[in-house]
């Protein structure tokens, strides 16, 4: 694979990241840790104190669970909003950017399930079944159901 380099760093900085090889290898970079998604998942469900996402990510240590707020907000997918002076208190959202994440981590939470032999994920109202989801060609109009057809990764 080629090293994407340049702007394609992304808004954590080349300093940090380095080159990379591929966009995975970007998004493993930037949220790969241990406790990292489970605090991106927490904060999708809507803004939480620190004390709420402890309570939210059983088992997270304190000392871990801010440096993963601190790294999410330093690379754009968290924010703080501080809700008192004294003492200072912050409630954390997830930025534009960390809703982005939202897909991925549903297909990763479905992949577990099943990994585990667990129910997980979003299922049809109506009929009760676990949805899948499927590469989508907005321009063709055209779900593309196999790798050999006209799946191209760039």
């Amino acid at each position: 694979m080629r090293a994407l380099s340049g702007a394609a760093a992304g808004p954590w900085g080349r300093a940090r990241m380095g080159d990379v090889t591929s966009g995975l290898d970007a998004a493993v970079a930037a949220v790969g840790d241990r406790w990292t998604l489970l605090v991106v998942d927490a904060l999708l469900e809507g803004p939480r104190r620190f004390g709420e996402l402890q309570e939210a990510i059983p088992r997270v240590a304190p000392n871990v669970l801010s440096a993963r707020l601190k790294r999410l907000e330093d690379r754009g997918i968290v924010e703080s909003v501080p809700y008192s002076d004294r003492p200072p208190r912050m409630e954390y959202r997830v930025t534009a950017s960390g809703r982005e994440l939202a897909g991925a981590l549903r297909l990763l939470d479905a992949w577990g399930a099943r990994t585990a032999g667990i129910e997980a994920g979003p299922h049809h109202r109506t009929c009760g079944t676990p949805l899948e989801a499927r590469w989508y060609c907005p321009t063709c109009a055209r779900v593309t159901e196999r790798a050999d057809d006209d799946l191209r990764w760039v």
